[in-house]
Parts: C-alpha cells; sequence; structure tokens
C-alpha cells in the first residue's frame, strides 16, 4: 500500500505540497480544508458575478521554479484581453506553451490562449499602486522627484531630503523593531509621513512594538535611495526585462494574474490533484495530532478529523503530516501535548484579521487635487493614508482582471480592506452597518460619489496575518521543537507564522517534498525560504 501523507489547509502551500507529491513520489497526498473555500487567503470570492482577491496577489517570484510550476497550470496568453486595447496595455504575447501533465507526465506544446474565448489563461498585467493623501496621489513605494516634490511642498521637501541625510550619518544600531528599521531607510520625516500611521493602521499596533522581521521580509532591500535610482533608469533605460531583474520585489512593474483571479490557479490545482489519485475534502478540520516516541525517534502517527457541518470526527493513519493551520491550532492540538515551553510561546502568538468591503459602483469619482474628479484610476491597489477613515486600502478589481468584474464596460469593481481583530468593533459590525461606513468614508477621502453605488457585500477572513508581536520573537522555540519530528513539515504562511508572500509558501511546501524524495530528516532547511536577503535582491 502506498504511504499517506495528510495536508491540513488547501491553500498553495497544502495544494502545492499535494501535486508536488503526486508528481514526483508515490505518496498519496489527503487534503483537509475546514473551510468550504479553496486558496485560503488566496482563494477568489464571487459575488453575483463580481470577483474579489482578498488581499490582492501579484503572480510574479524571482525563483524560476515557481513561476514555471505557474506557468505549468496555466500558460499565458498569446492575444489581447477584454481591456489591452482600451487601455493601451503593452503586453508580452507568446505563441505556445509546453505544457507537462500531472498524471501522465506527458509533455505536450499547445497554442497559447485567447482569454476571450478561453478560461484557463494566465494574464500579463500592468503593476500600478500609489498612496493617496489628501487627495493626492503619491507613488508607492514611495520616491521624490520633481512631481512629488512639488506635491508635498518645497519646504517639506527639503527637510525630508535632510532628515533623510541625518539618518544616513547617524544610523540607529539597533533594529529590532519596526520604527528603526524605517527611519534607517527613510529618514524621520518620510517615516512619520507615510509609515508610522499606517503600520498602525494596518496591525492595530505601533512600529516600536512591531519585530523589524516584518519590514525585512517586506521590503528588504528598498530605501529611499534605491526607489529614486530605479526611478532614474526606468527614464535612460528601455531594457525592461533587465530592469525587472535588477528591482527589488516591491518595485517590481508588471506581473501575471489568472483570468478570474488567484483562487482560479488554486481550483485548477485542485481538480489535477483529485483527478490523479489524491484527494481534497471540504470543511473538514485537523482536530489533533498523534504522535508518539520510540527509540529516541520521535513521529506522527495519526491524525484526528472533524466535519464542521456534523460534528463527526474520524482518526486517519499517515506516514506524514504538513500543516499550514495555525501554529496556535497545531501546537494546542498534539497529543500527547508538547512540551510547556512550546505551548506557552503558541498560546502567546497573535493574528491580525481581515476584512473586505466590495463596492459596485457606475463609476468612481476620484477628487485629486488641481484636476477634474477622475471617472477610473489605472491602480491595482491604493494606499489610504488619511488618518480620519479606518479603510486602510482599496483595491480596483477591473484593473487586475476585466474579467473580475461582471461587466467591466459598465461597471467599477473595488474593495475596500480594513484590518482588524476578530471580535473587535468593525469585525462585528452588520453587513449593512459596515457597508454604510465604507460608502462614508469613500466620500469623505474624494474617491466615489454614494449615488453610484449599486450593490455591496462584506467578506470577513480570519488570521490573515500572523502578528511580529505577541510571543513572536520566541518563535524558534516551535520551530526547533517541530524539528525534532521528522515526519512534520511547517510550511506556509500561517503553519510557519511567518508573513511568506504566495511564492514563498510554495518553496516551503515544495522542499519540504525535496527533503522526502532526498530521504533527509532535517527539516532546517524550509525555515530558511525567504529568510536570506538575496532572494529578493540578487539575480540569479
Amino acid at each position: 500500500m502506498s504511504k499517506i501523507a495528510i495536508i491540513a489547509g488547501a491553500g498553495p502551500a497544502g495544494l502545492t505540497a499535494a501535486y508536488e507529491l503526486l508528481n514526483r513520489t508515490d505518496i498519496k497526498p489527503i487534503v483537509f480544508e475546514a473551510s468550504d473555500a479553496i486558496g485560503g487567503i488566496a482563494q477568489t470570492y464571487n459575488y453575483k458575478g463580481n470577483r474579489i482577491d482578498i488581499g490582492g496577489h501579484r503572480f510574479f517570484s524571482k525563483s524560476k521554479r515557481v513561476m514555471d510550476w505557474w506557468f505549468n497550470i496555466m500558460p499565458v496568453q498569446g492575444h489581447p484581453a477584454a481591456d489591452t486595447e482600451a487601455k493601451q496595455h503593452e503586453i508580452d504575447y507568446v505563441v505556445e506553451s509546453v505544457m507537462e501533465y500531472l498524471c501522465s507526465g506527458e509533455k505536450k506544446t499547445v497554442k497559447a490562449p485567447d482569454p476571450e474565448k478561453e478560461d484557463n489563461v494566465m494574464l500579463h498585467r500592468p503593476r500600478v499602486s500609489r498612496i493617496y493623501f489628501k487627495r493626492n496621489f503619491f507613488p508607492y513605494p514611495i520616491g521624490i522627484t520633481l512631481h512629488i516634490a512639488w506635491r508635498l511642498g518645497l519646504i517639506n521637501t527639503t527637510l525630508i531630503g535632510f532628515s533623510y541625510i541625518k539618518a544616513q550619518l547617524f544610523k540607529r544600531k539597533d533594529e529590532t523593531y519596526l520604527d528603526a528599521f524605517m527611519i534607517n531607510r527613510f529618514g524621520m520625516r518620510l517615516y512619520k509621513t507615510f509609515f508610522e500611521d499606517y503600520t498602525k493602521k494596518v496591525w492595530g499596533v505601533p512600529c516600536s512594538e512591531i519585530k523589524a522581521d516584518w519590514g525585512a521580509q517586506r521590503i528588504k532591500g528598498l530605501s529611499l535611495r534605491r526607489a529614486v535610482a530605479h526611478a532614474v533608469k526606468d527614464l535612460l533605460s528601455s531594457d525592461f526585462s533587465k530592469q525587472q531583474e535588477e528591482r527589488e520585489t516591491s518595485l517590481i512593474t508588471r506581473f501575471f494574474y489568472p483570468k478570474f483571479g488567484p483562487g482560479q490557479m488554486w481550483e485548477t490545482v485542485t481538480r489535477q490533484v483529485t483527478q490523479c489519485g489524491g484527494q481534497v475534502h471540504m470543511n473538514k478540520r485537523v482536530e489533533s495530532v498523534k504522535w508518539k516516541e520510540e527509540s529516541g525517534k520521535r513521529k506522527v502517527t495519526s491524525v484526528v478529523i472533524k466535519d464542521v457541518q456534523s460534528g463527526d470526527t474520524e482518526e486517519i493513519a499517515c506516514d506524514y503530516f504538513f500543516s499550514t493551520m495555525p501554529v496556535k491550532h497545531l501546537v494546542a492540538g498534539m497529543q500527547p501535548a508538547a512540551e510547556e515551553s512550546v505551548q506557552e510561546v503558541a498560546k502567546g502568538l497573535i493574528y491580525r484579521d481581515f476584512m473586505t468591503v466590495g463596492l459596485l459602483l457606475n463609476k468612481l469619482h476620484v477628487e485629486e487635487k488641481g484636476k477634474k474628479p477622475s471617472t477610473e484610476v489605472p491602480d491595482n491597489w491604493i494606499y489610504v493614508q488619511d488618518r480620519g477613515v479606518k479603510v486602510g486600502r482599496i483595491q480596483i478589481f477591473n484593473n487586475w482582471s476585466p474579467y473580475m468584474v461582471c461587466d467591466h464596460t459598465k461597471n467599477v469593481w473595488i474593495g475596500l480592506e480594513y484590518f482588524v481583530d476578530e471580535g473587535d468593533e468593525l469585525w462585528e459590525k452588520k453587513d449593512e452597518d459596515m457597508i454604510a461606513q465604507g460608502v462614508a468614508e469613500m466620500k469623505e477621502i474624494g474617491f466615489i460619489d454614494p449615488a453610484d453605488v449599486q450593490d455591496a457585500c462584506v467578506l470577513r477572513m480570519q488570521k490573515a496575518y500572523p502578528a511580529y508581536f505577541g510571543t513572536y520573537d520566541k518563535l524558534d522555540t516551535i520551530r526547533d521543537w517541530s524539528l525534532t519530528i521528522p515526519n512534520l513539515f511547517l510550511i506556509g504562511r500561517n503553519g510557519m507564522h511567518r508573513y511568506n508572500n504566495q511564492d514563498h509558501s510554495m518553496l516551503t511546501a515544495m522542499t519540504a517534498v525535496d527533503n522526502i524524495v532526498a530521504g533527509e530528516t532535517d527539516n532546517q532547511n524550509i525555515w530558511e525560504v525567504n529568510a536570506e536577503r538575496v532572494y529578493h535582491e540578487e539575480k540569479k
């Protein structure tokens, strides 16, 4: 009989693990997902044909392995999309793709799909992301150009420059916390203008309480100097591919995107996994994980699964267990219990939750100083800096993909993103009250006219962001404990309590399967994914 791998969670990490096991081993993956949605935070929520991407997922990676993996599931477009001509997008079309099929291993050359005729297609999209502050747009990541200096004002820009120089001359030696990390890279004045309040809005605590690890993962080599340098290079060079390789992930100007959002990728992977002998079960939660120690060696032996709807439980024996579930829940469910020190760290881990208010509009009404109100903007998402509103970001789904909107020619579909704590005032608000607040805030900052709102919905996502405070600084205790159980693999964002991007989560799953194939029992290398500075910054 083939060996069994139980996988907790049908997000990018869990489904990548299932796919890799089927593709490279004779191990049978069985995935259990506690919710009724595929993709975890990378799912796509469908509201009356209008789709919401939770948090926004760009399909770009410095890892060729990940990029090739994606393109093997969904080939890149070879013809214009519905909005290409109208928006004058510059697209690098392909002619054909080589696809390797999971079940048979057969390789086949296929013509590049036409997104107007075929659904299984990856679009090539421009990335535009800006900060909206006091009815002015500023580039994100922030940089100082003549145009931006004019908006900030000559005196303010001069003070920002002097503040940056001071930060370089008198660098803060202790970068334990995020405030010092940011100030060293942008200067105190720019930090207070564009980072301090927004980051508190996202996390609910000041930067002085957040470990700098978060900044090191999200904006590793980015600084004011590098942002300005990249802007100058763009003006002087037309060698786009070289620019893409050399710049920070945060500065990438194009990306790939499934026709119907990120969830389409993971729904497609799920179909392939199940067609090739794997299993994916919905509304089934991993309740507990049983393990034992024999002759000084530890191993997971079985997992208890609970049916979320009926409450029934069953115990399933396994040879491997991949966990993408929150570390807090995994440790709490270990039988016998983990060491007390491990339990204490797990209990103290904190998560930030997420809400999206979807608004279907006739048009936008964006008020920018010195201009007439705009009925549309080119951004994928916009950071809302204004302190007087709770909304943190705005996504314009039309600009991710026209196919995210039921009728992109008549409507604008936007998502207002709120960073919350489960059980707080915003989380507990009734949907109609939350929608009313969202509409009022959009009017207040000058982004929409309430008369243009046609429909709306509210979407809540628990434990979207593992927090870099609480007992995070003791996370090594849990990591070291998990490494004593060779057939236990902690992968993905919540599985490792690390703010991984989608590609990083996938790489942790790939590395875990690499270890199984190689007969390697030391899983330390999984924790090294996205831990080295070179990953984002250096060319391969």
